[in-house]
């Protein structure tokens, strides 16, 4: 399948014109693509970052208002439809926060330390000492008071606990320290709660992303020993949004009544107090820990052996938080098509736990520059076929607030919507990736294949070379595991941990995420600020232009194609696969599971997403049936109730695990039934997901040819 010519400056369509898929003739589209490339600027780019990261700018605060009044501006300049969005949501304030740590009752460690790196060594950082930076904490963690012994457990993740349970080794009323990474943080803090914890510390070890990877900022990239990584406990893979609110839009308007009341919250966030801390502050605990020598792939990076305790160390937390209702507000843009039922939606978050220079508004500021580039092509008289809605969404960081309450008050009109195109982390360093729902990886690679690489050749070359030399890696928790092999570039599964989540998981919406990755150590730091970026990310914001062709080529190939680009095929087989490794996992776990009605619909499925593939290659002369049953079908993957124990996750085909958070679950409700060795739950998931997998394939079976 080819694709759209290299073009990094005004040109012309060349004189042979590529057939791209999607599409009778893209001749027009070509000139339109050429004209659009050339527009987003690396320069533009970097301004917009050094405005948008100029002060911390956490969700609700004057500074953040700032910020979307920075971005409706440049949507108005463009050309866009546009208006502030406000939302009234609880949200997490940190009013004092104290950690302290005794070994036999002499004090060791009392916190947190100020982040704060060398101002004479490697320049510095000149962000560091705002005063409007918020203590390091972790939203949607409760006040309270706890002091108790230490266990570490280390990652916080199922098997971990499980791990120490058979070691003998209980965390009931004690204080569990667990490091970051390999799953959500809310996940290790509901994992916590479920086995009895009073109260959860969350640390960086330099093992995962501090001076084991490399050089410390602000000599390299890597975390600093100050540094904390901040970041929500809301128990995300139970409902995102605002917790009071699940499954209704929090406007100005909803009554009081409308609200959950505080006992209902407890599904939905810690009953715990949890708090993340810098390695500096807890090398002293686990130092000075007690009790067996951790198993030794627990063992992180600090000079000495990692102990389990309990034992003589005792730590006691004080936090006090402000859990009130703010307001937030989501920026939204709107370009007319000729079908306005069929809209194209794309977006990304602007809100920070501090900076947020790479996360997210390295995504922002390659956004405004997509933007950019739409508005040029409104002035020289293009109008897409179909309606192209941007989003910049508030309050992603604490839970993805702004997207889904917005989701949630336009559900009924989202229904049709044709694509949700995401981008977070926009720009960490040189490497390419990307996530999707099977239906748009071949689109993805497509559309790389059209945009210059910085490194030479195009973005698509560039990508391959990195996944050969195994650089590719993705933010959020997205994986490529459970996707079967294929020849081609891997683009991961979407789980969560972002904007798509709504859109994809909540109403059904085909959807990808994008993003260029590199060595990132300052994750939900303070020195994740403009002087990192122009240090180690991308300097002269070479990526920023990249990732803004990208991203606009998407959002105009999705808009203006004659038909859907979905690849039913390729989602076909991936859904089969994910049947027989269930079978596998069933067999393993010795469960008694009828799948013939799920392997047969499967494999419906998969015929007519083949069929399917070869009437878009070849479409009738009207196109609109066939685009809407292209639609409908994945709309018809969602089951109505929901999954089990958490109804606002509706796919049958993709959720995060419960207990991930981030990281995808393929055919979630049957796989996650199997890893609870509960047949009943796992059987009646089985059906479930056949009667999806049937109601998809009658809609894609009922095109005429």
């Amino acid at each position: 399948m080819a694709a759209c010519a290299q073009v990094s400056a005004p040109a012309a369509a060349s004189a042979t014109t590529p057939s791209v898929f999607g599409y009778r003739d893209f001749t027009q589209q070509a000139k339109w693509d050429a004209t659009f490339m050339a527009v987003p600027d690396a320069k533009l780019a970097g301004e917009h970052l050094k405005v948008l990261t100029s002060a911390p700018h956490w969700a609700s605060s004057p500074e953040d208002y700032a910020t979307a009044v920075y971005v409706a501006d440049k949507f108005k300049a463009a050309g866009l439809k546009t208006e502030i969005v406000p939302y009234r949501v609880r949200l997490t304030k940190p009013v004092s926060i104290l950690v302290e740590a005794f070994d036999d009752g002499q004090k060791i460690m009392s916190g947190p330390t100020p982040e704060h790196v060398d101002p004479t060594k490697n320049g510095g950082d000149p962000f560091q000492d705002d005063p409007r930076i918020l203590p390091a904490f972790n939203g949607s963690s409760p006040s309270g008071e706890v002091t108790a012994e230490v266990v570490y457990a280390n990652y916080g993740t199922l098997a971990d606990f499980k791990k120490l349970a058979e070691l003998g080794v209980s965390v009931k009323d004690k204080i569990v320290l667990v490091r970051y990474g390999e799953n959500f943080r809310g996940i290790k803090a509901y994992i916590a709660e479920q086995y009895g914890a009073k109260g959860v510390l969350i640390y960086s070890d330099p093992a995962d992303d501090g001076y084991f990877r490399g050089d410390e900022y602000p000599k390299g990239p890597y975390r600093p020993a100050s540094a904390v990584q901040r970041g929500s406990v809301q128990f995300l893979p139970i409902y995102p949004g605002d917790p009071d609110t699940p499954g209704v839009a929090s406007t100005l308007q909803l009554p009081a009544s409308s609200r959950l009341s505080e006992s209902q919250l407890q599904n939905d966030e810690p009953n715990i107090p949890v708090n993340p801390l810098s390695w500096h502050d807890a090398e002293p605990i686990l130092k000075a820990l007690g009790g067996s020598e951790s198993p030794r792939d627990w063992q992180g990076a600090l000079p000495f052996t990692y102990h389990l305790g309990p034992g003589k160390v005792t730590v006691h937390m004080k936090l006090v938080e402000d859990n009130s209702l703010r307001t937030i507000w989501d920026v939204i843009g709107t370009i007319p098509g000729t079908e306005k039922d069929a809209p194209v939606i794309a977006g990304n978050h602007r809100d920070a736990w501090v900076y947020g220079a790479v996360d997210p508004n390295s995504g922002t500021a390659a956004m405004l520059e997509t933007v950019h580039g739409l508005g040029v092509l409104l002035q020289q008289g293009w109008k897409p076929r179909r309606t192209i809605i941007i989003g910049s969404w508030d309050a992603e960081e604490e839970g993805l607030i702004g997207s889904t309450e917005w989701v949630e008050q336009h559900a009924g009109e989202l229904a049709h919507a044709v694509a949700y195109f995401n981008t977070d982390v926009g720009v960490s360093g040189p490497s390419f990736d990307a996530s999707a729902v099977p239906s748009l990886k071949e689109f993805v690679r497509e559309v790389t294949k059209s945009v210059p690489s910085p490194a030479g050749g195009t973005v698509y070359d560039q990508w391959k070379k990195d996944q050969a030399a195994n650089k590719g890696r993705r933010g959020h928790g997205s994986e490529h595991a459970n996707t079967p092999p294929e020849k081609d570039v891997r683009i991961g599964n979407l789980g969560s941990g972002s904007d798509y989540t709504p859109f994809l998981q909540h109403i059904g919406v085909p959807s990808t995420d994008i993003g260029s990755d590199g060595p990132y150590g300052v994750y939900h730091s303070v020195f994740d600020n403009y002087n990192w970026f122009i240090k180690f990310a991308d300097p002269t914001f070479v990526y920023e232009q990249q990732q803004a062709r990208v991203f606009g080529l998407e959002i105009l190939h999705m808009a203006d194609a004659d038909v859907l680009p979905y690849d039913y095929d390729l989602y076909g087989q991936n859904i089969v696969s994910y049947l027989t490794t269930a079978e596998e996992q069933a067999t393993k776990a010795k469960l008694t599971l009828d799948f013939s009605a799920a392997d047969a619909a499967a494999k419906r499925f998969a015929a007519a997403g083949a069929a399917i593939r070869a009437v878009q290659a070849n479409p009738p002369a009207h196109t609109a049936a066939l685009n809407v049953a292209l639609r409908e079908a994945e709309g018809a993957l969602l089951n109505p109730v929901g999954l089990p124990k958490r109804p606002w996750y509706k796919h049958t085909i993709y959720s995060p695990g419960e207990f991930t958070g981030y990281a995808a679950v393929v055919i979630p409700g049957v796989t996650e039934g199997i890893e609870a060795a509960d047949t009943e739950r796992a059987q009646g998931q089985i059906v479930a997901l056949a009667d999806a997998l049937n109601r998809s394939a009658a809609i894609l079976e009922a095109v005429k040819k």
